[in-house]
């Protein structure tokens, strides 16, 4: 079954590498013009801000996973060629802020406290409008086979999803197939409707 496919997708960001790049002539201490940049295991509670944005002009996959991190990555921001953003294993909600983020085509954001479906949905639709791969597997808001969901419950989230992203090809561990966002779309451009009609009714009682 799809929805139980995502065990290796998870296991994935147990392997981390730095890829460095040349030597800056700044100092020997630095390194500058890297590609791929990991903190992974750091134990880190704030992000490493310093190291990570002098890499600013060239740095496209940043993985901050299995840390304990929570605070907004604002200043992520200033990273204009960043397209993988991998933050697996921390303790954000749902209510992180993150910065607007064209170049950003790839988050994973698997095994952290996110439990309000909606709110995490709007904030990543507005942040990064080419975003192609998202990944929300064992979160409370993502129900499936690692948490206790049903196949049932599995469905409706990707389907809620799909309908609100429409640049996603792939969710979690599967890709959206063609038939998939159709039937996405229908389901909750009718619930939409059923919604605005309730509302109207309401309004003039």
């Amino acid at each position: 079954m799809p929805w139980r496919r995502g065990a290796d997708h998870i296991a994935e960001c147990e392997s981390s590498v730095m890829e460095t790049g040349p030597p800056s002539t700044g100092g020997p201490d630095v390194v500058l013009g890297l590609q791929r940049l990991s903190f992974a295991y750091q134990g880190l509670l704030e992000i490493p801000y310093d190291t990570i944005l002098q890499q600013h002009d060239t740095l496209e996959v940043l993985d901050l996973s299995y840390n304990l991190l929570d605070e907004n990555p604002a200043l992520l921001g200033g990273l204009d060629n960043l397209s993988t953003l991998i933050l697996d294993c921390n303790n954000y909600n749902a209510h992180v802020k993150f910065p607007y983020m064209p170049s950003l085509t790839t988050l994973w954001i698997n095994k952290n406290k996110i439990s309000n479906l909606p709110i995490i949905v709007e904030e990543i639709c507005c942040k990064f409008p080419n975003i192609k791969i998202l990944s929300m597997m064992d979160n409370e808001a993502a129900p499936s086979y690692f948490n206790g969901g049903s196949l049932t419950q599995y469905i409706d989230y990707r389907q809620y999803v799909i309908s609100q992203i429409p640049s996603l090809e792939v969710l979690d561990d599967t890709e959206v197939q063609k038939k998939e966002r159709e039937m996405a779309r229908k389901t909750y451009r009718m619930q939409r409707i059923r919604e605005g009609s309730k509302r109207r009714k309401e309004l003039r009682r």
